[in-house]
């Protein structure tokens, strides 16, 4: 049965007659008869009994309104619901993250969101690179990109990906002859990071710090092109992940080196505040964030 019948029914019954839903419906009086005769033709049974002054249910024609009512309640509040969604799927989400090399993807990842959800707008905030976290507590910016869990009340975390760090080093490098580089060996290196704070820089941060080890030399480079010419001169080592390096053309003479004996291997969350957490449009990003990475 459609629904344009249930709706027919409804408005005769609340209006009393054929005539007086006639406006109602935005039909005339003769398209609403046809409809009506065609339904009860349909069904072999009166839905209402004529009477010059008011129509009336007749009995299968009330369950067919207590029917319709319940119907019509639902079809209204679920376009009620898809509308909240469409207006929870709109908004503006500042991004940062704790370390600048993430940004080495980041920006084609918000292309494609660009292209995927055109009203969430993404910007990201350099300036709250590697203080993201007091940042989103202070509501300065929506979303956190960090390799540890933090401890906050207000702060809900997603586990997104593992990944695992490489010291990248020129293939002459002594280095090279090693199974994996020990943290031991890291007293000797002049390490190549991309900025400071240290307690920014994972490879110290996670493996040398808690060893209480400091490379002989310590030299921050913002420029990854830089950086990996320094190293292809055999000037220093960098610790980074490969997918940090994917836009890059990385030399024949360079390496990979498995950081300890196991790898050093780290997980990444994205923060979000707890009462952000169940906005469409936060949601949409942190699912494509995680099948793109």
């Amino acid at each position: 049965m459609e629904i344009k019948y249930f709706r027919l029914i409804k408005a005769i019954a609340e209006e009393g007659s054929i005539s007086n839903s006639s406006e109602k419906l935005f039909l005339t009086q003769s398209a609403l008869s046809h409809q009506l005769k065609d339904l009860e033709g349909q069904l072999g049974f009166k839905v209402f009994h004529r009477t010059r002054n008011k129509w009336e249910l007749t009995e299968e024609g009330t369950e067919l309104y207590t029917l319709g009512n319940t119907i019509l309640k639902s079809i209204e509040k679920s376009f009620e619901n898809i509308q909240q969604i469409q207006t929870g799927s709109v908004g503006n989400i500042k991004v940062s993250t704790e370390c600048y090399s993430f940004y080495q993807s980041l920006p084609s990842f918000i292309q494609k969101m660009g292209l995927l959800y055109p009203e969430i707008n993404v910007d990201l905030i350099l300036e709250a690179t590697h203080q993201p976290i007091t940042k989103i507590v202070s509501n300065e910016i929506d979303i956190a990109i960090v390799t540890s869990k933090p401890e906050n009340d207000v702060l809900a975390s997603i586990e997104v990906f593992e990944d695992e760090i490489f010291a990248i080093i020129h293939k002459e490098n002594e280095l090279n002859t090693l199974e994996f580089i020990d943290v031991s060996n890291f007293s000797e290196v002049h390490l190549i990071i991309h900025s400071f704070p240290l307690e920014t820089v994972s490879v110290y941060e996670q493996y040398l710090k808690p060893n209480k080890i400091i490379p002989s030399k310590i030299s921050a480079i913002p420029l990854t092109e830089v950086a990996l010419e320094m190293v292809n001169a055999n000037l220093g080592v960098m610790c980074m992940p490969k997918w940090a390096l994917k836009s890059f053309k990385i030399s024949d003479d360079l390496v990979y080196k498995r950081i300890g004996k196991n790898g050093l291997k780290r997980s990444h969350y994205i923060v979000v505040r707890k009462s952000d957490r169940t906005k469409k449009y936060i949601q949409d990003f942190i699912s494509n964030f995680t099948d793109e990475f």
